[in-house]
């Protein structure tokens, strides 16, 4: 396929540079699953910093694993990974866990304060800043994701989008370099899809989109990788991976009946 790698992806960041997600042949396997292949096997990976980038695959391809190794939640058996230069490792992973925000498909497994702004500010708050700089990024990342008059509202009164931006929220709130959105666009009815794309669109960060929508990939972002059977099968530009119908049906990946694509800028 032309301008479509096989292959994982080399380094694309500028010299003296490091790239904001590096992953170099990383192996895992869960425990109990010797004789089982592993979740990830020999992956590697550059994400230059600012870049977006679509992570597909089919379920049980590694994706959710892969995401998991970004912030030291798992540690690779084999192979190293790094943010911006810095090794995933137990010494550094209280940076790490500041520099990668993890936003989960279900909101509710991030939201459990009485409030919008505690939850929001819960992090910076955990991290020893004053109040007055707690309730700044607060108030920010809520204007960011345009949920600023919710401050004061119960979480579970608010609509699943508005969660879900309001959990995007409290991971800003933490001024991260590295966004991951684990299925943003799951459940969500047209306008609530739509408002949430529209201020990720916005965001000027490094993201990395775990979905398997593939026109809200299209929307968010110009490159994509497919990962299936723990491996990188492909990595280049989104809308050329979308136009290879071999692909997508060989990694279980399917675009919406009469789906066409938008025309460029």
């Amino acid at each position: 396929m032309s301008g479509v790698s096989t292959n994982g992806s080399g380094p694309r960041h500028g010299p003296g540079e490091p790239p904001a997600i590096l992953l170099q042949d990383v192996r895992f396997a869960y425990p109990g699953t010797r004789m089982a292949a592993p979740a990830l096997d020999g992956v590697s990976l550059a994400v230059d910093p600012g870049e977006r980038v679509a992570l597909l695959g089919p379920n049980g391809a590694g994706k959710s694993t892969l995401c998991l190794h970004l912030n030291g939640v798992l540690r690779p058996q084999a192979g190293r990974v790094e943010i911006g230069g810095l090794p995933v490792r137990g010494r550094d992973l209280s940076e790490i866990r500041r520099r990668v925000g993890l936003v989960f498909q279900d909101p509710d497994d991030m939201l459990f304060m009485p409030t919008v702004a505690e939850d929001v500010g819960f992090g910076p708050a955990n991290l020893g800043l004053p109040a007055d700089e707690v309730e700044r990024r607060t108030l920010a990342a809520l204007a960011t994701m345009g949920m600023e008059s919710a401050a004061q509202r119960a979480p579970h009164h608010l609509s699943l989008g508005q969660r879900k931006r309001v959990a995007t929220a409290a991971v800003l709130s933490m001024d991260p370099q590295v966004l991951v959105l684990d299925e943003p666009s799951s459940n969500l009815d047209p306008r609530a899809r739509r408002e949430l794309a529209e201020r990720l669109a916005e965001l000027d960060l490094t993201l990395l989109l775990v979905t398997h929508d593939l026109p809200y990939a299209l929307q968010l972002c110009e490159r994509a990788v497919v990962m299936d059977a723990g491996q990188v099968v492909a990595d280049g530009p989104l809308r050329a991976i979308l136009a290879d119908e071999v692909l997508l049906a060989a990694h279980d990946l399917e675009l919406p009946y009469g789906f066409a694509f938008p025309a460029l800028d």
